[in-house]
């Protein structure tokens, strides 16, 4: 008799869906041999799945077991048709689980390869943060009148230009600067924040 499809799925692959939703059924109801038959029936598709991440042998069947044991502590939670789907999802997850945790592992030989203190570095999430913020800054900065980047660009000066020349090369007067001076964080404040 020849094989249907309906959908793109065959009859036979029905079959199996159905065979394994009755499984994870009776496991959810704590049948131990339907539980071992649903693991026998879905092992290959976790191992082909922690095999397609490229991981050790170890890390493989670690992730393995961890997704069995997600299962014991969900199936009644499973829908028992997806069962196979939330196997791969699950066994994905813990895939990159495992390789995040190995990003984090540093291997070595060298004996003096710990002596550097970690925290005597900034880390590459703190320099790429900083440079974004003083992009941002430069933006803000750029936003404001030329006056009022002129006059905030002598005042951050090392060493800052004292008011008198301020006043003179702006044509501002002395008094004033302090208060255009605080109107210009002002309005960068406003502008940093949105």
């Amino acid at each position: 008799m020849p094989n249907l499809s309906v959908g793109g799925v065959t009859d036979h692959e029905m079959q199996a869906r159905s065979e394994a939703a009755g499984l994870a059924i009776l496991a959810a109801a704590g049948d131990q041999a339907a539980w071992s038959k649903l693991v026998d029936h879905y092992a290959r598709l976790v191992w082909a799945v922690t095999r397609s991440f490229r991981l050790t042998d170890s890390d493989a069947s670690d992730v393995s077991q961890m997704v069995w044991l997600r299962l014991l502590e969900h199936i009644d939670r499973v829908d028992p048709v997806r069962v196979g789907a939330w196997l791969v999802v699950t066994t994905r997850r813990e895939c990159l689980r495992v390789l995040a945790f190995r990003k984090r592992v540093l291997l070595t030989y060298e004996s003096d390869a710990f002596e550097v203190v970690a925290g005597d570095q900034p880390e590459l999430d703190a320099e790429l943060l900083a440079d974004e913020r003083a992009v941002d800054v430069r933006r803000a900065l750029e936003s404001l009148p030329d006056r009022w980047q002129q006059m905030l660009g002598m005042l951050m000066a090392d060493p800052p230009a004292p008011y008198a020349e301020i006043s003179e090369r702006l044509d501002i007067p002395i008094g004033s600067i302090g208060p255009i001076r605080g109107r210009c964080l002002e309005k960068l404040r406003v502008l940093l924040a949105s």
